[in-house]
């Protein structure tokens, strides 16, 4: 559907992505007690695990987020740090942080990257790994 590895087991899937030795891990869970599928709320938590497996310690500057409900309809997302930090991670380390996300459709997608700077000044992005937000309210086609 959407370009991903994806089965109907893929609810608690976790995505990965590496880049520049940065590993960005993305675990997504529908949260029923939170959404209201009556009044076209469908709400998200995602929980990002960035590891440092480079030889040097990084920081994360900012973040991009590029979300796409089930009807196609974008949502750029664009803010210094992460939950209101800009975490330096050591080399070997990581850093885990929860947050949400609520749309007016059953489904979507999610995708962005990090903006690093590294202890030697060096900029660059630490892409994060595109993955699905699925909710048992998602309506199936059979193709």
């Amino acid at each position: 559907m959407f370009g991903l590895e994806h089965t109907d087991e893929a609810l608690g899937h976790q995505y990965e992505l590496e880049t520049r030795a940065i590993r960005v891990a993305v675990k997504p869970a529908y949260l029923d007690d939170q959404s209201d599928p009556d009044d076209d709320r469908y709400v998200w938590s995602y929980t990002v695990t960035i590891e440092n497996r480079s030889a040097e310690p990084v920081q994360l500057l900012s973040r991009y987020w590029n979300i796409m409900d089930g009807t196609g309809r974008v949502q750029e997302v664009r803010s210094p740090g992460v939950v209101g930090v800009q975490p330096i991670i050591a080399p070997g380390e990581s850093f885990q942080y929860t947050s949400g996300c609520p749309l007016e459709t059953a489904s979507g997608t999610m995708s962005g990257h990090y903006q690093m700077r590294s202890a030697s000044g060096e900029s660059f992005e630490a892409e994060i790994p595109a993955f699905l937000l699925e909710s048992p309210y998602e309506r199936r086609q059979i193709h």
